[in-house]
């Protein structure tokens, strides 16, 4: 007794780096070299930046040019001339001593105007949605808001230079906008202080964020066998989920470019769904997005602002040969990763991993046939607004059966054989604008590869 669909998650994207460790806020360790670990060479603490973050600036080429905190701010820029407006937000820079170490007061040096070669790291912005990393080029002028300036884009290790930095931070379900493509979609999260719960008064854990959709599918088309006796397909079930985002930069090596680099997306999920009836014939698997998510968590690296964006689009898609009829209901649990990982000898290579566990809860079939359901997610993360990373994690139930079969639960009657499998697919592509890193440009986008496991649930010949 075949069947059915399946569930899950994303999200997208993402490296496995452990989480940083309580009171520290970073994930890396001093620098091999503790006799040149002076309070400037110290790794780049990675955390959730502020709200109030600050803008980050750095001259490369000047003496002792390092990324700096600044009062400077990004008051308007136009993506399509490439031109800013720069505030000084108080007239004077609020620069730590240390890469790594918070701005105070005391450490306030004359203020000094935007110049050209400045490459300026900031939060989203008026006009910068998903936040901006530019040099400047041309400064055109002064205006009642700040200096007009011309920018193009520029690298992050023109910023980071030859600090290190590692961490994987979590991405706050609130933060996520939410885009309902379906009647039927709820959206449910939780976090310290504040709980949001969907009509159907789920249970979110903390940092978790629920989708639950119910959707008709398409059934056996008129004129089609047994067309006049299929039951409508609808499926329905929840997708769980606790992002974070992974990053690491590895200090400048050879060419000017990163010793390493790292960014993806990682995360724990939950699902549950059931799906009942006959799915129409398809040449194609019918793919149905029921929600897009969006969100731009901004990571503190030392004094410098990476704004990551993530994108996220659930779906549930189904393929058949339109034959078999199934009620199937399964749980699944686990956990993936996807993202792209860069050193000097291989440059970028993909990083990829799914470790899941289902259980079917309950399960029918009549006649035979075949069918597999997924419901599942496309990610895409990048810095910036340029896109690094594209996934597409989907875990499924797919169920066959041969010659006439009938039955509930444990007890069938078949003439044939049948089984069901649980599987997960990941697939996805790194692409060229990861060099955002500093590091060689691609000659193309790299597949990040097809990971593909299954396993048996239950059949005929299980024991």
């Amino acid at each position: 007794m075949p069947a059915l669909a399946t569930t899950t998650l994303l999200l997208a994207a993402g490296c496995s780096s452990p989480p940083s460790r309580p009171g520290s806020g970073a994930t890396t360790g001093p620098r091999a070299e503790a006799a040149a670990a002076t309070a400037t060479e110290r790794p780049l603490a990675v955390a959730a930046a502020p709200e109030d973050t600050a803008t980050a600036t750095a001259r490369p080429g000047a003496t002792g040019a390092q990324a700096q905190r600044t009062k400077l701010s990004v008051s308007s820029y136009d993506s399509g001339t490439r031109r800013a407006v720069i505030s000084p937000d108080g007239g004077a820079d609020t620069r730590s001593p240390s890469p790594s170490a918070s701005p105070s007061p005391s450490a306030s040096q004359s203020p000094r105007r935007t110049a050209v070669g400045d490459v300026i790291a900031s939060a989203p912005a008026p006009g910068a949605p998903h936040g901006l990393l530019a040099e400047v080029t041309k400064v055109i002028g002064e205006t009642a808001e700040g200096t007009e300036v011309q920018t193009e884009p520029a690298q992050l290790n023109a910023l980071l230079g030859d600090d290190t930095a590692k961490g994987s931070v979590p991405v706050a379900p609130a933060a996520f906008a939410v885009d309902e493509l379906l009647p039927d979609v709820d959206v449910s999260w939780s976090k310290t202080g504040d709980v949001h719960v969907g009509p159907e008064g789920a249970t979110v854990p903390l940092g978790s964020l629920r989708l639950d959709v119910r959707a008709d599918l398409p059934t056996t088309r008129a004129g089609t066998a047994s067309a006049s006796t299929s039951a409508a397909a609808s499926v329905s079930g929840f997708v769980q989920i606790a992002p974070r985002v992974d990053f690491r930069y590895g200090g400048e090596g050879a060419a000017a470019a990163p010793a390493s680099a790292y960014l993806g997306v990682s995360g724990d999920w939950s699902s549950g769904w059931a799906l009942t009836g006959r799915a129409d014939a398809s040449a194609t698997p019918a793919r149905i997005p029921f929600a897009t998510l969006h969100a731009d968590p901004v990571l503190q690296v030392g004094p410098v602002p990476v704004v990551v964006n993530l994108d996220l689009t659930c779906y549930l898609q189904v393929s058949g040969d339109g034959r078999i009829t199934v009620d199937v209901e399964q749980q699944v649990t686990g956990d993936f990763t996807a993202g792209g990982t860069f050193g000097p000898a291989q440059g970028w290579t993909p990083v990829s991993s799914s470790d899941m566990t289902s259980t079917p809860v309950r399960t029918s079939v009549t006649t035979a046939g075949g069918v597999k359901a997924a419901l599942g997610a496309e990610a895409s993360v990048g810095l910036y607004g340029t896109v690094g990373v594209v996934a597409d994690l989907a875990p499924y139930v797919r169920g066959e059966a041969t010659g006439t079969v009938t039955g509930t639960d444990d007890r069938f009657e078949a003439d044939g054989s049948w089984a069901v499998y649980g599987g997960v697919d990941l697939t996805g592509t790194l692409r060229l604008q990861l060099t955002i890193f500093g590091t060689p440009v691609f000659r193309r986008d790299i597949p990040l590869g097809a990971l593909h496991r299954e396993w048996p649930l239950a059949g005929s010949d299980t024991p």
